[in-house]
């Protein structure tokens, strides 16, 4: 994966490969230094007594260290395993029993951590790597393990998400049927260096083709992100669909001249933004469906156009169905959306646990869990969850896992959270409790965050006399859902 990604750096060595946009003199990577910076870590990683096939548990901030890092481990046959800075030491304390990791790479700005029976090193010791003398691909077979990926889980724990140096050839089919991505195009994440969406679509991407990538400072505020794609000449754009409504809604002038048009993903992007943008821009956007457990694989392209409505349809090379549980359904019929399992962006499966696994396969299908239905011509329309996942800015969020960390609070008796929209396509994370009285928000918003993420705790609670419940006696969040939207 890392030599497939590094695989112009040579004969792009002196061209710039990366610009962070700070707010004063740019720092810039060429391809030559990107390589040897990456190369020297993995030979740093090495020395320190790693292996190939050992796990490396990645609690890095918004740097460059991250991707450097990242690509090192992959580089030599570590097996990294990035997860959000925004996560709690007793989140971070049960991935490490579930990982048992040989190593944490550790920025202490980030976050506590217990003390783990592993080697820690910290961002001091991979800025002294990057010099080091460059370190051999580790090459082998394309289906062994290079990633693991964290997922919020149906069944309220997270996953582990397993996948092979493979997908990154799979990422390939995003070029035409996303981006149109080009060797001379400078692309624009507006994401952080350690968010997964960065890593493949703001960095990894751009690097595989020969582009540079434009990464944000830490700091930056939506705001401003007009005037770095004017400054900096950005032919594309990528951002989770919140990030162009907050750049309509705080910017005086969203004009961008230099700008082909804009990618999304994350989150569902609705007719309205696309409206929206397109009107304030001049430019169109183009959205993208994928999942941990696959890459992108649905996309709208400026070659191909979603419809209104619709996702687009499955790029070049996709093998997707829709299947009810006696197999694919009729055109515009409603089904799981379903990926064949000979797709190389398709996981492996989730860490050490064949049966989980097993579960999400339907005969040769992978089934995603989202409901859609697919016209004559491809295009497939997105219906919803099959099960009651929330989309929390980008992260997909079992309500079952926010629940349980608020099973010890010794006041609620019972609760339940799903997520609400507030206003026209903004939606958050609601806590709807029971208890024998009125509990003070402020210190529930204290109680979640010293057991949850930020993007996983809820920003509305409110208390109930009883939580509603189908004719099993099951909780019935859409009827929760309902009765909000009816009060507000």
């Amino acid at each position: 994966m890392a030599a497939h990604v590094l695989r112009h750096a040579d004969r792009l060595a002196e061209k710039e490969a990366l610009r962070v946009l700070t707010d004063s003199t740019p720092e810039r990577w060429s391809y030559a230094a990107l390589k040897t910076a990456i190369l020297g870590t993995g030979t740093g990683l090495l020395r320190s007594g790693l292996k190939p096939n050992d796990r490396v548990l990645m609690r890095l901030g918004n740097t460059v260290e991250f991707p450097i890092a990242y690509l090192a481990c992959i580089a030599v046959g570590l097996i990294p395993v990035p997860t959000s800075p925004q996560l709690t030491e007793a989140e971070v304390t049960k991935m490490v029993a579930t990982l048992s990791p040989a190593a944490i790479l550790y920025d202490p700005a980030v976050s506590a951590i217990s003390t783990p029976s592993c080697k820690i090193l910290t961002t001091d010791h991979l800025l002294e790597m990057k010099h080091l003398p460059p370190a051999g691909f580790d090459l082998g077979d394309p289906n062994r393990p290079a990633y693991i990926i964290y997922t919020s889980g149906t069944s309220g724990k997270p996953r582990a998400v397993v996948h092979a140096h493979r997908a990154i050839w799979a990422r390939q089919m995003m070029f035409d049927g996303w981006y149109n991505l080009h060797e001379d195009d400078q692309l624009l994440h507006a994401g952080a260096f350690n968010w997964t969406f960065t890593l493949g679509t703001g960095l990894m991407d751009p690097w595989t083709k020969g582009a540079t990538a434009l990464i944000p400072a830490p700091g930056t505020t939506p705001e401003t992100l007009p005037q770095l794609l004017r400054d900096n000449r950005a032919t594309l754009f990528a951002a989770a669909p919140g990030v162009y409504r907050k750049i309509l809604t705080t910017s005086d002038n969203p004009a961008l001249p230099n700008l082909r048009h804009g990618l999304c993903a994350g989150e569902k992007l609705s007719e309205t933004l696309r409206a929206q943008w397109n009107a304030a821009t001049g430019t169109k956007l183009y959205e993208a469906f994928g999942m941990s457990e696959c890459s992108t694989f649905l996309s709208a392209s400026p070659d191909h156009p979603a419809p209104n409505g619709t996702l687009g349809r499955p790029q070049i090379g996709r093998h997707i169905a829709i299947l009810d549980e006696t197999g694919p359904v009729d055109l515009n019929a409603p089904g799981i959306i379903a990926v064949h399992k000979s797709d190389p962006g398709l996981m492996l499966g989730y860490l050490e646990a064949p049966e989980e696994t097993a579960a999400r396969f339907q005969d040769n299908w992978f089934l995603t869990g989202d409901l859609g239905q697919m016209d004559a011509h491809g295009h497939i329309t997105y219906l919803g969850r099959a099960d009651d996942m929330m989309n929390a800015g980008g992260f997909r969020v079992s309500p079952l896992e926010v629940e349980a960390a608020f099973l010890p609070h010794p006041d609620i008796t019972s609760i339940a959270v799903t997520d609400v929209e507030i206003k026209a396509d903004t939606h958050i994370i609601a806590a709807f409790y029971t208890a024998d009285h009125d509990l003070v928000e402020d210190e529930l918003k204290a109680f979640a965050e010293t057991h949850l993420a930020r993007y996983k705790q809820p920003r509305l609670y409110k208390r109930l006399p009883a939580l509603p419940t189908n004719a099993n006696g099951k909780l019935n969040r859409r009827a929760l859902r309902a009765q909000f939207k009816a009060t507000t």
